[in-house]
């Protein structure tokens, strides 16, 4: 049987919905807190905007799969006397079954990588302490199964490689996220890219999670762009890329139905703005011998804004970079 499409399409609007309609409580939340984004160096708000995007993504990921969970636990016998709700149950049983640490590594991570940029926030920490913590979060992802072969045979190779995966995507996002609606935006694109990738090889439980992503990083976007009631943030940014980072692993992008070993290498065109972005500006900082980590104005959107575009036409031509090369994997390897 053939995965039921509404299923997916269930996934992306419930994440929508959750997250636009929390974030009014979030951003009340922020403002009272005192969780908000000071005017100052560098910064081109004249007042406090808060820090909500983490929180109201995390949300809007986090409550559909709540939701969904208790339904299927809570399932009575009447409710699957319909053979297609019977055999989706099986299907979700089977799959969180053979998936389940993986699930709660990527769920607990999340947390993790917004609690980390929160902490950043709050308290300025280190860039050796945070990325610590984003590498202790990432040895745990990998812990759990996921991992990046490239088809090497050494055990190490994967973990290795896999954590930096992990580490570069997640700062590229965090890199990204400069101007208003680029960081979201981008995540937007290859969380629907990855979505759509799994539900081709008939990955299910991948495809979900791709479109609840998806949903609630668009549920966010309109509070973000062109103008920002509110930012993302280092937690959000962090969230993010953390989330692009491991989506980008899970698909089984070559199989049977697409023998194709390029295939493999997919991810690079669904995430190709923000990594050629984070390889131009490290060369860029290194070449001047500055610290990576120290931020400055040598972004792909800076650029485009000294070419004269307005920051609002430079994102969007980024985020329209990004989904070309996305469609191009699709039409190039599938």
């Amino acid at each position: 049987m053939r995965f039921p499409f509404y299923i997916y399409s269930a996934a992306f609007l419930s994440a929508l919905v959750c997250s636009a309609a929390l974030f009014p409580l979030w951003k009340k939340w922020c403002e009272k807190t005192g969780h908000v984004d000071d005017p100052g160096h560098r910064k081109i708000h004249h007042t406090p905007i808060p820090l909500a995007g983490g929180l109201t993504v995390v949300s809007g990921f986090f409550l559909p799969i709540i939701i969904a969970a208790a339904g299927l636990y809570f399932s009575t016998t009447q409710s699957l006397a319909n053979p297609i709700h019977a055999t989706i149950r099986e299907l979700f049983q089977y799959g969180l079954s053979r998936r389940a640490a993986q699930l709660a590594a990527i769920l607990g991570g999340a947390v993790g990588m917004l609690f980390l940029g929160w902490l950043d926030v709050r308290y300025e920490l280190s860039p050796k302490i945070k990325f610590f913590g984003q590498f202790l979060i990432a040895a745990l992802v990998v812990s759990s199964g996921i991992r990046i072969t490239l088809f090497i045979p050494i055990p190490f190779v994967h973990w290795a490689v896999t954590i930096l995966w992990i580490l570069g995507v997640t700062n590229a996002f965090n890199f990204m996220d400069n101007m208003n609606g680029l960081c979201g935006g981008l995540g937007i694109i290859s969380s629907w890219c990855c979505a759509w990738a799994a539900a081709i090889h008939g990955q299910y439980l991948v495809a979900v999670l791709g479109f609840l992503i998806c949903g609630a990083l668009l549920g966010f976007l309109p509070f973000n762009f062109p103008s920002a009631l509110a930012f993302l943030g280092d937690a959000g940014s962090h969230l993010v890329g953390f989330l692009a980072a491991v989506l980008s692993i899970l698909p089984s992008f070559y199989s049977v139905q697409n023998p194709h070993t390029l295939a493999v290498f997919s991810p690079l065109l669904f995430l190709l703005v923000p990594l050629v972005d984070l390889l131009s500006v490290v060369t860029i900082r290194l070449k001047a011998g500055k610290p990576v980590y120290l931020g400055d104005n040598n972004h792909l959107s800076h650029l485009l804004v000294r070419r004269g575009f307005c920051k609002t036409k430079a994102v969007l031509i980024l985020l329209l970079a990004n989904a070309l090369s996305g469609a191009l994997a699709f039409l190039l390897l599938y």
